[in-house]
C-alpha cells in the first residue's frame, strides 16, 4: 500500500501556497483590462496580491491594472471563479501600502455603518 508522501503534497493543485498574509478589506478599485475599466471590490490584500469580486470574465494569465485610489498596480489573473477574481502584483505592495489599505477600508466601514 502506498503511502502519501510530502512530495504528493506539494504537487495538490489546491493547497495554499500564499507567501504573504491576506488582509480582509472591502474597498471599491477599478480594473483596466482589455482596454476597459470596470468598477471592482476588493474583497482581500497581501504584498502580493488580492482578491476582487468583478463580474466581467477576464482571461487567465491576462495582465490587468488595478487601481485602488492611492493604489495602482499591474497584476497578473491567477485565476476567476464566478465574480471571483485572484491577483499576482508584478510588483510587491510594501507593508506600509497594505496596512494604508486595511486602515481605509476599516474607516470605510465605520463610516457607512456608524451604529454597528
Amino acid at each position: 500500500m502506498a503511502t502519501a508522501s510530502p512530495a504528493d503534497s506539494d504537487r495538490d493543485p489546491f493547497a495554499d501556497r500564499r507567501v504573504h498574509p491576506r488582509v480582509d478589506v472591502a474597498l471599491p478599485a477599478f480594473l483596466q483590462a482589455d482596454g476597459e475599466r470596470h468598477s471592482v471590490q476588493l474583497h482581500d490584500l497581501s504584498n502580493g496580491g488580492a482578491k476582487l469580486h468583478c463580474a466581467m470574465p477576464l482571461t487567465v494569465g491576462s495582465t490587468v491594472m488595478l487601481d485602488c485610489g492611492t493604489l495602482g498596480r499591474s497584476a497578473v489573473v491567477r485565476w476567476q471563479n464566478g465574480d471571483l477574481v485572484g491577483l499576482s502584483f508584478e510588483s510587491e505592495l510594501d507593508a506600509r501600502d497594505v496596512a494604508d489599505l486595511a486602515a481605509r477600508s476599516k474607516a470605510l466601514m465605520a463610516r457607512m455603518n456608524p451604529g454597528g
